[in-house]
Parts: C-alpha cells; sequence; structure tokens
C-alpha cells in the first residue's frame, strides 16, 4: 500500500475529515463521469454574482462568479430564488457536436460589465456584435440577459471565460471561468470519437487556476483601476476551484456550497483514465501524474492524429507541462506490471491465465490485467511491523490491493477497499503551498480500487 506522507496527528485530522465525504462509493455506478450541466432546449443560463469562498485554514476570498438559473430548486440569493449558487469554478457546460447553443447571460451583481468567451469559438452576441477568442462581446446588464450562441465544434475540451476590455485577466483572476467539454456526436464513451483510439472508462477533471488575495481584497473595497498584471503574485492554487485537503471531498458537499466539483479519481487495475488537463489560470502549471505515464490524445479541442482518424501524434509523459489557458486531453491506465510481486498476495487463491499472450490475465483469470509474470511472486522485502510504521489514514494495514489488516485503535478507516493511493499534484513546489504552509494548493490523488468495486 502507498501511503502518501508522515502526518503530524493534527494534518492526519484534517485529512480523516477531507476524505469521509467521498467514502463509501456508490453501487449504483461502475463508471465516473465528470461532473456538469447540460443545455435545457439547447440553452444554458447563468449568471454573475459576487460571493465570498472559505478556505482550508479559515481565510475568505471575495469572488465573482458565474451561477445555474436552470437549476430550480436550490439556494437563494439577493439574485433571485431557486437558483444555483455562484461557483468557482464557474459550471462545466456539457454539449455535443454540432449542437447549437445559446448562453444567455445576465449580470446580478459583479461590478463590471461581464461576458462569454468560449476558446475555439465563434460567438454571436445578441445585438450584433461578434464574440472572438480575442474579443469580448456584448456585456450583460441587470436589465435584459445577453444571448450568446454558437455550434459546438470539434470534440474535446476548452476553456471559456469573461473577458474584460479594460484589464484583461481580471475576470479571470477573480473566478469567471469554467471548461466546455464537447463530446463526439457519435455518443460513443471516447474523447474524440469511436474508433479514434480515444475510448475511456474513466473520466475526471483537473482544472487548475491560481490566485492573488491581495486583488481580491482590492475588489471587495471597489478599487477596481488597482488591478495590473504586473504587480499579480499568486499565493494560493487549486484543482477544480479547492486546494488541498478540501478537494478529496465528493462532489456538492455542503461545507463547500460554491466550490462543487472534487479533484478525487478513482480507477481500476487496466481502466483507461481520460484526464482532462486544463490550465484556466495566468500562469504555466506542470502536473505530474503518478503511477504511470500519460498518453496525450488532444489540445484545444483537436485531436492529435496524423489522419484525422486516429489519435497517434501524442507523446507518452507523467507531466503535463499546460501553458494558461491551454486543454491537454491524456489518457492514463495503471495495471501494475512489472512490479516484480503480486499485487493481489503470492497465495495461491487466485489465477492468472494469459491466452492472448498480451502478459495479463483475461476472461480467465480470477483478476483481469493481473501482470501475469509476477503472479504468485512475493514482495523481495521484510515488511516492517506495525509498530515501526507511521500510519496514515489511508493505509489499510496490508500491502495487497484489495486487503486490508489489522490496524491499531484510531487508525486507518478511509480504505475500507484496500485500494492504493497515488498522488496526482504540481510539480511546481511553491504550488503545494497555501499562503507558504505544506501541505495545500494543487495536491490531488488518483485511487486504484480493487476489480470489481463500484466507483460512482
Amino acid at each position: 500500500m502507498i501511503k502518501l506522507f508522515k502526518q503530524p496527528r493534527r494534518l492526519m485530522s484534517l485529512l480523516l475529515l477531507g476524505l469521509a465525504g467521498a467514502l463509501p462509493w456508490s453501487l449504483s455506478q461502475a463508471a465516473h463521469d465528470i461532473r456538469g450541466i447540460t443545455p435545457v432546449s439547447g440553452e444554458f443560463n447563468l449568471y454573475a454574482f459576487p460571493f465570498n469562498m472559505n478556505l482550508p485554514e479559515g481565510t475568505s476570498l471575495h469572488m465573482w462568479g458565474f451561477g445555474d438559473m436552470s437549476m430550480g430548486a436550490g439556494a437563494t440569493h439577493s439574485g433571485g430564488d431557486g437558483y444555483a449558487l455562484p461557483q468557482y469554478p464557474a459550471p462545466t457546460l456539457i454539449v455535443t457536436e454540432g449542437e447549437a447553443v445559446t448562453i444567455n447571460l445576465i449580470n446580478y451583481g459583479v461590478p463590471q460589465p461581464v461576458s462569454i468567451v468560449i476558446t475555439g469559438h465563434r460567438l454571436e452576441a445578441s445585438g450584433g456584435v461578434q464574440g472572438l477568442v480575442t474579443h469580448a462581446a456584448t456585456v450583460a446588464t441587470t436589465a435584459s440577459p445577453v444571448s450568446y450562441t454558437f455550434t459546438a465544434g470539434n470534440p474535446g475540451t476548452y476553456v471559456y471565460h469573461s473577458l474584460d476590455g479594460v484589464n484583461p485577466g481580471l475576470h479571470t483572476e477573480m473566478g469567471l471561468v469554467g471548461v466546455l467539454i464537447v463530446r463526439p456526436a457519435d455518443g460513443s464513451r471516447s474523447a474524440y470519437g469511436a474508433d479514434t483510439g480515444t475510448d475511456y472508462d474513466q473520466e475526471n477533471l483537473y482544472l487548475m487556476t491560481e490566485i492573488d488575495p491581495d486583488i481580491h481584497l482590492q475588489m471587495e473595497k471597489g478599487h477596481y483601476a488597482h488591478f495590473t498584471n504586473a504587480d499579480r503574485y499568486a499565493k494560493v492554487w487549486f484543482i477544480n476551484g479547492r486546494v488541498f485537503p478540501d478537494l478529496f471531498q465528493g462532489d456538492y458537499n455542503n461545507l463547500f456550497p460554491n466550490q462543487p466539483y472534487e479533484a478525487l479519481a478513482l480507477t481500476h487495475p487496466g481502466d483507461k483514465v481520460l484526464v482532462r488537463n486544463v490550465n484556466a489560470g495566468h500562469d504555466s502549471h506542470p502536473m505530474h501524474y503518478h503511477g504511470e505515464n500519460l498518453r496525450f490524445i488532444g489540445r484545444d479541442g483537436r485531436m492529435l492524429s496524423s489522419d484525422g482518424l486516429i489519435a497517434d501524434l501524442g507523446r507518452s509523459d507523467n507531466t503535463i507541462n499546460s501553458a494558461p489557458k491551454q486543454t491537454v486531453d491524456a489518457l492514463w491506465t495503471w495495471t501494475g506490471a512489472k512490479l516484480g510481486w503480486d499485487i493481489y498476495g503470492h497465495d495461491t487463491n487466485h489465477s492468472c491465465s494469459d491466452t492472448d499472450g498480451d502478459g495479463f490475465g483475461d476472461a480467465g483469470s480470477t483478476y483481469l490485467y493481473e501482470y501475469c509474470d509476477d503472479h504468485g511472486k512475493p514482495i523481495p522485502v521484510t515488511l516492517p511491523g506495525v509498530g515501526d510504521l507511521t500510519l496514515g489514514g489511508w493505509w489499510s494495514g496490508s500491502p495487497f490491493l484489495g486487503d486490508t489488516g489489522d490496524l491499531p485503535p484510531g487508525e486507518g478507516g478511509l480504505n475500507p477497499f484496500g485500494g492504493y493511493f497515488l498522488v496526482w499534484h504540481s510539480h511546481a513546489e511553491k504550488e503545494l503551498t497555501t499562503f507558504d504552509i505544506f501541505p495545500g494548493g494543487s495536491l490531488g490523488t488518483v485511487v486504484v480500487l480493487p476489480p470489481g468495486t463500484p466507483i460512482n
């Protein structure tokens, strides 16, 4: 079993709280899809509104956010009844390739004009003004919404945000930024369409942003002219709008009313995990994915292909060095191959049958994707006893996948399925802090669960 840190007692109590909301996993769904909203009759209804967002150490940040007006029953705020709260990041918009889409936007309280820009798409705004990647469109007012229409382009991942023509970057800094996902028209569970080599079993969003709290304080005081990109200095780094350890809590958790998206990825050995890596901030973020290399399949909504049919041009790497406003789609798969020992234990209670010669167990095996050359091999080290270990909340008591063991009272409890925890995090060490305190910031995790464990 892989342990993340040797943590002091206070931090471990935070970790226990941080993952409690993510367990147990639902028995009703075997695969994970990115959470978001889909258009109703071809339309999204968004509004802009200021709010305060809490951080784990107790501070609060003044934000501007987009919210969904199509939620029906929900929270109440001064902008209206029954709307979902404004959120950070903005609602993830999920559409289908070739679909005609309208975004109706109204500003209920952000003190500056607000607009919608979507990378890779040409928008037409009500009033005849067109919006390109580099041009802000007509702004919303409290009198009536502004409608932005476009046709969903190539399958892939895109950034949308508000663009202030006076201070470029301010609206993204303040939180008016989100992701548009275009799914393939053929309805396949793939990033870019059936037979393109981009099929996946699990899908996860890793949206990176960063914040300079001093700017947010100035905006809260109404000093709008004080913003300059030259003075900006980030001190807090986010994945999906949360920082460690809060990003392990489940989606739509009541503890984070304005931060609905978690960043805990779940998978099984052999699953293809589609990682939609998005840099929606102003700085570069080198996201590092432990366990296996990723295979890049697309960038900025374009499949990496030599012939337009198969994703065959992407490299293999363990780090995505994403530039600001860039999206990278990549596939990640963990099998435990060539570890030199049997991850399921070295007893004879399970089989590994490789009839197709690919090196892994097939339908005749107890565990699919077991690496048969390692079948039955013991761990080539002497394992320390419990008295010689510093135990974390994710230690199951056993080094074998799917197995649990005896633990001292008060230890463990966050890993009932005996999974392997692998760290997905920024490779810029500064970004693993919050206000210079480690650990914090962009520090996420993927959990490899034993075969057959339900995932929601």
